[in-house]
This record gives C-alpha cells, structure tokens and sequence, in this order.
C-alpha cells in the first residue's frame, strides 16, 4: 500500500513539475513579446515627436508668412 502511494505522490509531482515546466516556458515567451511591444512604442513615441516638431516648423513659416504679407487680425 505505501508503495502505491508513493507512486501515487510521484506521478502527481511529475505533473505538477511539467506543467510548472510548461508554465516557465510561456513565461519567457510572454517576456519576448512584451519586449517587442515595448520597442514598437518607443518607435511610435519617436515618430510622434518627429511629427510634432515638422508640424512646429510648418507653424513657424506660416506665421512668418502671414506677417510678411501682413495677413494677420490685429489683437
């Protein structure tokens, strides 16, 4: 009877060892794709502040444009 216990605690360690096995696995998967994520945001933050910056320059000539040909409302 202790033996076929034994056995018994064993195959259930065997199980709880592959899926903690299984579980660490696509651990380090998710950790690949959230580093991936994480590159592709601080991409987008980039191209963001590139476009904030040519729509400040766009504004800045525009400006410069409307005071030289005297366009602007008087405030």
């Amino acid at each position: 009877m202790t033996e076929q216990v034994e056995n018994l605690i064993l195959e259930h360690l065997r199980h709880i060892r592959g899926r903690v096995d299984q579980l660490s696995e696509d651990m380090t998967t998710m950790k690949r794709r959230m580093s991936s994520l994480e590159s592709q945001v601080a991409g987008l933050h980039g191209d963001n502040a590139i476009a904030h910056q040519r729509m400040d320059g766009i504004e800045a000539r525009l400006d410069r444009i409307e005071r030289r040909l005297d366009l602007r409302e008087p405030a």
